[in-house]
């Protein structure tokens, strides 16, 4: 996960991803191939080092057009996150250091039909207000495509580390260096509480 947030903010407190309020002004929608050039602008001024072209995101979004979400503000653009929705293969994948992701195979990434079986932040460039903007990322999450799958980041500043903290991911051992996870609150259950007790949507009701 690459992250940069000019804005000053305070991450004293923690909340889990899910339960991010969507009450803000920011609005969260999915990327349009004509802002792919800006997006990918942005994130080179924002985030020194990264690879990320214009060409290369629109092959990502070709393949899946949920893959990329910009936030905006009175129609100004403030920034984007890019998310890896990976199918089984890619899970493992991830968890044993065996992608590249600089330039992931698609064969790993679930197609429309395919169970999403983890969620990698492959890349987040925000500034401003924009960052208030994550809670209705968290939403998108939760509708039934993505659900069940727990998400997985790696930061590379520390805006981005203390985003992860203070939004309940967790680092966790694998081949994968310095990967984090966000586990989703109905996947905590334990094993002998049945799975209807509660839900991804009761939980994020009680949580606005």
């Amino acid at each position: 996960m690459r992250d940069q947030v000019k804005e000053r903010v305070s991450f004293a407190a923690r909340h889990d991803f899910d339960s991010l309020s969507t009450n803000s002004d920011i609005e969260v929608r999915l990327a349009r191939h004509s802002e792919l050039p800006i997006l990918a602008d942005m994130a080179h001024r924002l985030v020194p080092g990264i690879q990320m072209t214009a060409p290369i995101l629109g092959r990502y979004l070709a393949f899946d057009p949920e893959c990329i979400l910009t936030f905006s503000r009175q129609q100004r653009l403030l920034g984007a996150i890019a998310l890896l929705y990976l199918n089984r293969s890619g899970h493992d994948a991830l968890l044993l250091d065996e992608i590249s992701l600089t330039c992931p195979d698609t064969g790993l990434l679930a197609g429309s039909d395919d169970e999403v079986s983890a969620i990698y932040i492959w890349a987040m460039a925000t500034v401003g207000r924009g960052i208030a903007g994550y809670g209705k990322v968290a939403a998108h999450l939760r509708t039934p495509r993505y659900v069940n799958a727990n998400c997985f980041a790696q930061p590379t500043t520390k805006a981005g580390r203390d985003w992860l903290v203070a939004t309940c991911f967790k680092q966790i051992p694998s081949f994968q260096p310095d990967l984090w996870c966000y586990e989703r609150p109905w996947n905590r259950l334990p094993p002998h509480m049945p799975a209807s007790f509660v839900s991804a949507g009761s939980f994020a009701d009680a949580r606005q």
